[in-house]
This record gives C-alpha cells, structure tokens and sequence, in this order.
C-alpha cells in the first residue's frame, strides 16, 4: 500500500491533488487542519501480488526475523513482540500452513472510508455544478436557455453540452438553437435504402417486444413492391415465443413467398441454400433480453459458415435510454450493419434514443411508426427525427427547475473525471 502526505490551502485543494496523484479510488486514511490549511494522508489500494510473491518467499526460510516496518505480524512471531497496528483481522492468520492474505479492498474500515469520499465528492460536484449553473446565468444567459431546452427534448446532458459550446458565437437565442438541431442532426449516421438495393440474408435482432416479425413483413412487403415476389424468402428461428411463427407465416400467405423454419444451425444452413436463388432472404429471429443467458447462443444460428448473414438490430424509441445502450452493447456480438427504429408513434420522447444512437454510433437505416404493413415503415431521415423529437418536447412541455438542469450539469462534470 502506497501511503502519501499532502499539504494544501484548503479541502478541495487536498482532494485534488489526492485524485491527481493517486486516482479516484485513493481511501483517506486521516486528515487535520495545520498552519497555512490542511493536511491529507491518502493511500492506494494494497498491492496483492507483491505480498503474495513476498509471503512465499519468505515462508521458505526456516525462522524468519521479525521486521519492524512489516505490515502483518508472522504467526511464529513470540508473543512479547511488540504489536504492530494494522487493519487485519485474525482469520487471516488463523492457517499456517498458507501465506496470509490481506484482501484491503473488502477492509471495513476502508471500504467505509471510499465510500465516505464518494460521498463527499457528490456533495463537492454538485456544489460546484450549483455554482456553474449560476454563473452560467450571469455570465451566459443565452446558454443558460439553449441548454434547458436541449435537456427539455430529453436528450443526455453530455451531448446538451457539447451542442451549447459548438454554437457559442451565435448572436441570438433562436440563431443558437436552430444550428444546434442542425448539429444533432449531423451527429445522427443514417445508410440509406441499402438494404433493399444490395439484397442478400438479412437477420433481424433485438429484445423482446420491439416489434421484428411486423418489421419483416414491412421490409418484406416493400421489397415485393419494388421487385416481385419471385426474388424474396422469409425464415424463422423464433422457437421460443408462443405463436411467432404463424404470425410471419400469416404474412408469408399474404405476399405469396415461400418460408422456412429453423431451429439450430444446420437447419438454417439447408434453408439457405434452398433459398440460394433469393435475391433477398430475411431472418426473423426469436426476441430476447439483454440479459438473457441464452442470446449467445441465439445469435450464434446466425454464423452458418456458408453464407454471409448480416444483421440488423431492432430497438423500440418506447424503451429507455440506458436499456437501449445495453442492449446496442449486448447485441453488438452479432455486428450489426446498422439498426432499425420501431414505435415512433408511440414514443413520448426521442431524446434518450437519439443520445443512445450517437454514443455507439450506430447507423440508423430504417424507422417505422404504426402497425400498417408496408406504409409504416420510412427510410431513416436524421433531420426528420430531430424534427420529431422537438415536437414532442413541445408536446410534453416539460418544465426543468434549475435544481435539476444544475444536477444534470454536475452529472457531465461527475463523468469527465470518471
């Protein structure tokens, strides 16, 4: 454990140099007022490895002598030696036929510590976003504004702010927010029709519930639309969810193409090569959480070895932020080409979405908004969408008090020095 003096006019000085010096995880171990402001003892985290490698080598020798900077007293040590005061507990010594181990991270009195400058520090950062915030009022009123505007669409605060600083030479409010949307927008990839241009297998993925099977049927529709029915198949890998299946065999009766089940990998090998001469295969497959154990070996149907099988992933704009962005994480096994958007229409927001999109960066390809097959279903438009999400921030008109605006501001600055 690596232990550090530090000497600073006050508090937040001594913290940051603690921080600067040790990192974030550093415990303090004391801290006193002296002449000129205060005084900090910090440590790092004990070094396991080392006293392993140290506690082997020494176990070797017959009779090791006792050390007086030693930090955990020998077993063998005669009892009228003096005690050295350390924060281990006695079922660490309680095996001698092992060396000790001292595990400093599950310390109690340590982990009390962290936790209490955790504590403190959410206490500093939020004192401090308070105080931004005010000054930001003083100093900046018209981006004051644009930022409780852009938090207003839902959007997530780091993305707010770096919005607001890449319109600070805007000379109005309104000037200020109009290229801030048209910079959202460009922050936004959207592909194209390519889907539909290259053809080829396709696989729908995602959670459950987002809608796949009416979103193949869509896609599906649109293809025969544009090209006839000859040149489209569709396949099911959905053998967990009661009725799936006759749901897209209802569609297939409807378009007039073929389809085929398949429940493990050589069942979907033969399925593709039945439908070798398909311009476009679509692959509906079985909708599972981010969290299910079995999603591994769901998208591992998808690698057959024989063809080449891309994926698109399905998200609903009804999910929240942080579960779309562990499931573009979890489902980024499969390495989707690009994803497509469903339940626009029922949405209330489209901020937590947007933010979702622009931190994976991942492409957007298609969007659909009801359950008509194929009208509700639209080419990705970045600006469209922008569009969409400030219509619904006016129809929520949600009012942010500037305790909440100077919290989520806090939560940028929380985030920066993570």
């Amino acid at each position: 454990m690596k232990i550090k003096r530090f000497f600073a006019a006050d508090i937040r000085q001594a913290l940051r140099q603690v921080r600067e010096t040790l990192g974030a995880d550093a415990v303090i171990l004391s801290n006193k007022p002296v002449d000129g402001g205060v005084e900090l003892v910090a440590a790092m985290d004990y070094d396991e490895s080392a006293y392993a490698a140290q506690q082997k080598e020494a176990a070797r020798e017959p009779q090791p002598a006792p050390q007086a900077t030693s930090r955990v007293s020998s077993i063998n040590t005669a009892k009228t030696a003096e005690p050295v005061r350390q924060p281990v507990t006695q079922e660490y010594q309680s095996a001698p036929q092992r060396p000790a181990r001292v595990e400093w991270s599950q310390d109690p009195v340590l982990v009390e510590m962290r936790e209490e400058m955790k504590s403190l520090r959410r206490m500093m950062e939020n004192e401090l976003s308070g105080l931004s915030w005010r000054e930001m009022g003083v100093n900046k009123p018209q981006a004051k504004e644009l930022l409780r505007r852009l938090i207003a669409l839902d959007l997530s605060p780091d993305i707010c702010r770096k919005l607001v600083e890449a319109v600070d030479d805007a000379e109005t409010i309104d000037q200020a927010w109009r290229k801030a949307l048209y910079y959202l927008a460009t922050e936004i990839v959207t592909v194209g029709d390519t889907l539909l241009d290259q053809g080829g297998v396709v696989a729908l993925v995602g959670p459950t519930g987002v809608g796949k099977t009416t979103t193949v049927a869509k896609l599906a529709a649109r293809f025969v639309l544009r090209n006839g029915n000859r040149h489209v198949a569709l396949i099911s890998t959905d053998n967990y969810r009661i009725g799936a299946q006759e749901q897209l065999n209802s569609y297939a009766r409807i378009l007039d193409v073929p389809i085929r089940s398949a429940a493990n990998t050589e069942e979907l090998g033969v399925a593709l090569n039945t439908f070798a001469d398909k311009r476009l295969v679509l692959v509906d497959t079985a909708g599972m959480s981010q969290r299910d154990l079995r999603l591994s070996e769901q998208l591992s149907l998808l690698h057959t070895g024989h063809q080449q099988v891309r994926s698109f992933l399905t998200l609903s704009a009804t999910t929240q932020q942080s579960a779309q962005e562990q499931a573009l994480k979890a489902f980024g096994v499969a390495r989707p080409d690009a994803c497509v958007l469903t339940k626009i229409d029922e949405a209330a927001t489209l901020g937590g979405t947007l933010s979702a999109l622009i931190h994976s960066g991942m492409p957007l390809a298609f969007t659909t908004d009801g359950q008509k097959v194929p009208e509700d279903i639209h080419l990705a438009r970045s600006h469209t969408l922008v569009s969409r999400a400030v219509t619904l921030g006016e129809t929520d008109n949600a009012d942010y008090g500037d305790d909440y605006l100077a919290m989520a501001l806090g939560g940028v600055r929380a985030n920066a020095h993570v």
